[in-house]
């Protein structure tokens, strides 16, 4: 840069102390920047014995302005740190305080689209709960004669059978506030908090009196005080005695009425089932062929089926099935009919739902071998001893079509829909439970021989051994009289496998039972084999068609039978008009 200086090269220089540099503008329009340290001066003296003009920039205003901002960003960054801080500080506090409030759910007045006639299936139970949203409705019809609300009404059922749902629906048909709640979540780890929960929801709810709480699987707080091992649980048993004096206590929660469903009422604890607290129990029981019929038509609403589907043949090929299991059959039909490119939902695509949901997912077929010939011997014993046995189940089909989970065929049946519907059950209906049962085993027995049967019916002895316990011991169809011997069977708050009861019987009657399942099980394979045996020749056409086509439908392997029992009975018609007429001639 001196060079350039002194060779005339520069037009003019611009010193910046701060940065410790000169910007040369060179008279060609090039300009550059040289950093100067101790040469300075020479920079000065040299720029002014050649001429050049040399200027000076003050850069502390811009030092000044860059050290504010820098010092303001970092004040800001402080204070928003500082406001996080506060703000979490406030929200941890605002939790502390309000760990014992209760957060229900508000349903306002037609939020909820579920009606009344959005439920089937279910009709006394709708009845019941129709007059309560009556009674909150026009109360005083009721209170004219005397009649009081009912403080809580307890929904009990086996699940699935549609307590929340009707919960929904009153929810969606009372003209009042309705709230509600799961009972897990007044459970907490510290004492009290539960107690302090059920207290901020009736306060609330009697600001909005008259209205409906509802809480689901009730069971959870309300299962009996003192029990278990060491005592009760504590925080529980608070919970429960606040709601005990929320329900009726010493004030009065007058136009508040409490709905609860369980499927355990048996665990409640009797202070919370007397009337006064829960005036009302409303069972929720599995619907019969007509409410299955009602209930597969709510749910086909919103899905094409079919001209062809009969919901009438349906609810009588679902029995013992729940609302909830319908409502799956028909949503697993939908979608296998869009899987396939379908446009409704026909017979076939509700056929695989059911097996599907019953027997679990299609695996490959299998191939042609020992083993799908055994298996297949297995399956028509079963079929055929359905077929046979007076008071058995109905035969729906019998396939070779294996199943996820080591399924390998299976023969369905139908159960009575006259026995589901009653709960009555016979000895006859339990014995020919037994020789089906018992129709694999006895088949491989025919068949292959003592020697030869497999561990196939394993799942087959295990149901046969727990009907023919039941027998005996609970239902007093045996020798010994009728007597229990066995009560459930089941410690709820020890644990079903963990503490078991000892009997109420001694050791001697312990074997006499032992020795009458056992007969129970040996006469019902007696009765398979000899079943069985006269009609080898049917069994190994009835195998062959079944390897052949996989499947057969109950019609026609219960035609197949029937026409050799009547082939059968012509042949030995002839065979006695034979030996009657050698008779007589041997007279004449």
């Amino acid at each position: 840069m001196l060079r350039d200086i002194g060779a005339g090269r520069v037009k003019e220089l611009e010193l910046s102390p701060q940065q410790r540099e000169v910007r040369v503008q060179f008279k060609d329009g090039r300009t550059a920047r040289v950093p100067v340290f101790t040469n300075e001066q020479q920079v000065l003296r040299r720029a002014e014995k050649a001429g050049v003009p040399l200027s000076v920039r003050d850069d502390r205003a811009e030092a000044a302005s860059a050290a504010l901002v820098s010092n303001g960003l970092l004040v800001l960054l402080l204070i928003a740190g500082l406001v996080l801080l506060l703000r979490r500080s406030a929200q941890v506090a605002s939790r502390t305080l309000g760990f014992g409030s209760s957060k229900p759910r508000l349903q306002a007045e037609g939020s909820v689209p579920v009606r009344f006639e959005d439920v089937a299936g279910i009709g006394e139970a709708k009845e019941e709960l129709q007059e309560v949203v009556t009674f909150l409705r026009s109360p005083d019809q009721y209170t004219a004669v005397g009649a009081r609300i009912p403080k809580g009404v307890l929904l009990v059922g086996p699940p699935g059978t549609g307590k929340t749902l009707l919960a929904r629906a009153i929810a969606g048909e009372a003209g009042v506030p309705f709230f509600s709640m799961a009972a897990s979540e007044f459970v907490e780890m510290f004492v009290g908090v539960g107690a302090s929960r059920v207290r901020d929801l009736f306060r609330q709810a009697k600001a909005k009196a008259p209205c409906i709480i509802f809480i689901d699987e009730i069971d959870a707080v309300g299962r009996q005080r003192g029990a278990g091992i060491g005592g009760g649980n504590d925080e529980r048993e608070q919970t429960l005695n606040q709601l005990l004096t929320e329900m009726d206590g010493f004030a009065d929660n007058s136009g508040v009425i409490l709905l609860a469903a369980t499927n355990r009422p048996d665990v409640l604890d009797a202070a919370l089932m007397r009337p006064g607290r829960f005036d009302r129990r409303i069972s929720v029981d599995l619907p019969d062929r007509l409410g299955r019929e009602a209930i597969l038509a709510v749910h086909a609403r919103s899905r094409p089926l079919a001209d062809s589907v009969s919901l009438a043949d349906w609810a009588c090929r679902t029995p013992g099935f729940s609302g909830a299991d319908l409502a799956n059959l028909l949503n697993e039909a939908a979608i296998l009919t869009a899987r396939r490119q379908q446009s409704s939902i026909d017979e076939s695509t509700l056929n695989d739902a059911l097996e599907r949901i019953t027997m679990g997912l299609a695996v490959a077929p299998l191939q042609d071998s020992a083993k799908k010939r055994l298996i297949a011997y297995h399956e028509v014993g079963h079929a055929l001893l359905t077929t046979l046995v007076p008071h058995a189940d109905r035969l729906d089909k019998v396939t070779l079509l294996p199943r996820a989970g080591g399924v390998g065929g299976f023969a369905r049946t139908m159960p009575d829909e006259e026995v589901l519907d009653s709960g009555l059950i016979s000895k006859a209906y339990l014995r020919a439970r037994l020789v089906v049962a018992m129709g694999g085993r006895a088949a491989e027995l025919v068949v292959f021989g003592a020697a030869e049967v497999t561990q196939g019916a394993a799942g087959d002895l295990q149901l046969v051994a727990r009907i023919a316990r039941e027998m005996v011991t609970r239902y007093g169809f045996s020798d010994l009289g009728p007597q229990a011997l066995d009560g459930d069977g089941s410690e709820v708050f020890l644990g079903r496998d963990w503490l078991r009861a000892q009997p109420h019987y001694s050791e001697d009657t312990g074997r006499r039972i032992d020795a009458q399942v056992r007969q129970l099980a040996r006469l019902a394979q007696d009765e398979a084999v000899a079943l069985l045996a006269p009609r080898r020749a049917l069994m190994d056409t009835l195998v062959d068609l079944l390897i052949a086509e996989e499947t057969l439908d109950g019609e026609r392997f219960r035609g197949l039978v029937n026409a050799d029992d009547q082939a059968a009975l012509g042949s030995t018609g002839q065979v006695a008009a034979e030996a009657d007429v050698e008779t007589a001639q041997v007279g004449v």
